[in-house]
């Protein structure tokens, strides 16, 4: 069978200013609404590094189109009919470094795509054009350089043909069912400062939180500096408290 993964062509050469190593990136699109794959393939595809290969509508298309080309990078919707994204994700991770494309920041959310090897994930409507090629292009570059990375050989269509699309999660995202959404009026966060804070309420750490965001674990503490002054805290536990309402005399 031919290798369908051997690049006709030499390597684009990188930016000087870009960090990220200088192979052509080929990147898989897997979302359930069509404008949002044109609308990503057209954005990547303009770079001169990278190359949409294939694109799906959902985790089933996703893991037959990763497993027939071995793409570099998958960006992979959390929410799609059929097999979601969350069913695929450990399967497709031992293909490719995963980015998760959410349109909420839930924070289990987060948390469960993390925990089954998502490299980070970004928000539908929340991201330039600029911070999704930088993600994609930093998930290949960690992904290629660590020594420890998954094989990327293929896992059987009858393990994939068994999964079900996740059930039970709470239609607030929170953990354990909770059904309220944090007042971000009441301490008066801004948008990234409360995405950092449901973060550390999910349980993440500094590097992972660096990691989800595609930010320095320096900027991650001099946000969580700037969050503790605002909600009068002086740990993360009893930030979490106040920001869930669950801490005394809240709610």
């Amino acid at each position: 069978m031919p290798d369908l993964t051997t690049p006709q062509h030499g390597p684009a050469q990188p930016p000087p200013h870009d960090p990220v190593p200088r192979a052509h990136l080929r990147v898989l699109v897997a979302d359930d609404n069509p404008v949002v794959r044109a609308g990503l393939t057209a954005l990547l595809s303009g770079r001169a590094d990278i190359t949409v290969v294939a694109e799906a509508a959902d985790g089933r298309e996703a893991y037959d189109a990763a497993r027939r080309l071995h793409p570099d990078v998958i960006l992979l919707d959390v929410r799609m009919p059929g097999v979601d994204g969350l069913s695929a994700l450990p399967h497709l991770v031992r293909i490719a470094p995963v980015l998760m494309l959410t349109y909420s920041n839930e924070p289990e959310t987060v948390r469960e795509a993390m925990r089954k090897g998502a490299k980070g994930y970004l928000v539908h409507g929340e991201f330039k054009v600029d911070e999704l090629v930088t993600a994609v292009r930093r998930s290949a570059s960690a992904y290629e350089s660590s020594p420890g990375k998954p094989s990327r050989e293929a896992i059987s269509t009858e393990n994939l043909s068994r999964m079900q699309p996740d059930v039970g999660q709470s239609s607030s995202g929170w953990p354990g069912g909770r059904a309220a959404t944090p007042d971000n009026s009441r301490y008066q966060l801004s948008t990234r400062e409360a995405e950092i804070m449901d973060l550390i309420a999910s349980g993440l750490n500094n590097q992972q939180i660096a990691a989800t965001c595609f930010i320095s674990e320096k900027t991650v503490k001099n946000h969580i500096n700037r969050i503790f002054a605002k909600l009068h805290s002086t740990s993360r536990a009893e930030a979490a408290a106040k920001w869930l309402g669950t801490a005394p005399g809240l709610g």
